[in-house]
C-alpha cells in the first residue's frame, strides 16, 4: 500500500521541481519531504527524480508515477468523502482571479456545490493583488490567483507563460510607444509588463485600463493596443502575437492557492484539494493532459 502522505510529497516535488518549495507548500521541513521521496523510491524499487545542485527532474518512471499518484489520491479522497458522516456546512469565502471568469472554474464550482449543498459558498472575482489584500485582511478564506515574482506564499498550482496578445493582424510599430491595454494596479500582470518594457528601454502609453477581462478584450478587438495574458487563458477573438513583434519576453506567471491560515478550515481545505486535483479543468474547462509547450503543471 502506498502512503497518501508520501504520495502528496512526491507530487509536490514533481510540480515545483524543487524540494524546498515543495516543503514550504506542504508546511513540512525539507528533510521530511526528502525522506518521503526516498521511502517511495525504495518501496517502488525505482528512481523517481534525477537530482543535482541546480535542478530536480522526473525520470521516465517518475513521470509515470505522477499519473498513478494522482489517481490513488483522488480515489482516496472520493472514498473519504463518500463515507464521511460529517457534511460540509458553514460559509466559505473564495476569491479567484479575473483570469478564470471565462475558463473552467465555474463548472468545477458547480460540481463542488452539488457535492456540498449545505455549504454557503461566496465567490469574489477580482485582480490578484486586490484578492490577496482581502485575504490578508481576513475578508476571504481561500484565494486562487497569481503571485508576484519573489513572493513564496501559497501552494503552487501551475506555471503559465505570459504572452503578448491582440486582435487578428495586430502589429506594434518599433518606432512608436507600445499601446498598452492593462489591468489597473495592483495587478501582477501589469507589473510584469511594465518591468519588461523598462528593462529593454521601450516607451509605452496606456490606451485602455479596465479591471475586467471583458473590458480588456473589447479594447483589443477594437484595435486600441496589445495586452499580456497567460497563454492558456487568451479569450476568444484574440491571438498570441507572432514572436517577431518588437516586444520583450514576459516570462511566466505562477498561479497559487493561498489560505487565510496555514491550517485551513474543512470547507476551504476541501475546495483547495479539489482545485489541486483538477488544475487543468480550471484552465481549460475539462480534465486532460496538457502538452509540454504550455508547461501546465496540474496537481
Amino acid at each position: 500500500m502506498l502512503d497518501p502522505i508520501v504520495l502528496r510529497s512526491f507530487l509536490a516535488v514533481a510540480r515545483s521541481q524543487n524540494f524546498s518549495e515543495a516543503a514550504r507548500g506542504l508546511g513540512l521541513g525539507q528533510p521530511a519531504v526528502s525522506q518521503h521521496v526516498r521511502r517511495l523510491e525504495k518501496q517502488l524499487g525505482r528512481r523517481l527524480f534525477v537530482r543535482d545542485t541546480h535542478s530536480v527532474k522526473l525520470t521516465p518512471e517518475g513521470a509515470a508515477m505522477v499519473t498513478f499518484a494522482q489517481s490513488i489520491l483522488e480515489a482516496n479522497d472520493r472514498a473519504e468523502r463518500y463515507f464521511s458522516e460529517a457534511k460540509l456546512r458553514g460559509r466559505l469565502r473564495f476569491g479567484t482571479s479575473e483570469d478564470f471568469v471565462a475558463a473552467g472554474l465555474a463548472d468545477l464550482l458547480r460540481d463542488f456545490r452539488r457535492l456540498h449543498p449545505q455549504l454557503d459558498l461566496e465567490l469574489t472575482v477580482g485582480l490578484s493583488g486586490w484578492l490577496n489584500a482581502k485575504l490578508d485582511a481576513g475578508e476571504l478564506d481561500l484565494v486562487l490567483a497569481k503571485r508576484p515574482p519573489g513572493d513564496e506564499r501559497g501552494q503552487l498550482v501551475w506555471r503559465e507563460p505570459l504572452v503578448w496578445s491582440g486582435a487578428s493582424g495586430a502589429e506594434v510599430d518599433p518606432h512608436q510607444p507600445v499601446p498598452l491595454i492593462l489591468y489597473p494596479p495592483p495587478s501582477v500582470t501589469r507589473d510584469h509588463v511594465l518591468t519588461a518594457l523598462e528593462r529593454v528601454g521601450r516607451t509605452w502609453r496606456i490606451t485602455c485600463s479596465s479591471s475586467s477581462l471583458s473590458g480588456l478584450r473589447a479594447a483589443a478587438l477594437a484595435g486600441l493596443g496589445v495586452l499580456a495574458l497567460p497563454r492558456g487563458l487568451i479569450p476568444s477573438g484574440l491571438l498570441e502575437l507572432a514572436p517577431d513583434q518588437p516586444l520583450p519576453m514576459l516570462g511566466e506567471v505562477e498561479f497559487v492557492l493561498r489560505g487565510a491560515s496555514r491550517s485551513l478550515r474543512p470547507p476551504a481545505r476541501q475546495l483547495a484539494e479539489t482545485i489541486l486535483a483538477h488544475g487543468a479543468r480550471v484552465l481549460h474547462g475539462h480534465d486532460h493532459a496538457s502538452d509540454g509547450s504550455r508547461r501546465l503543471r496540474p496537481l
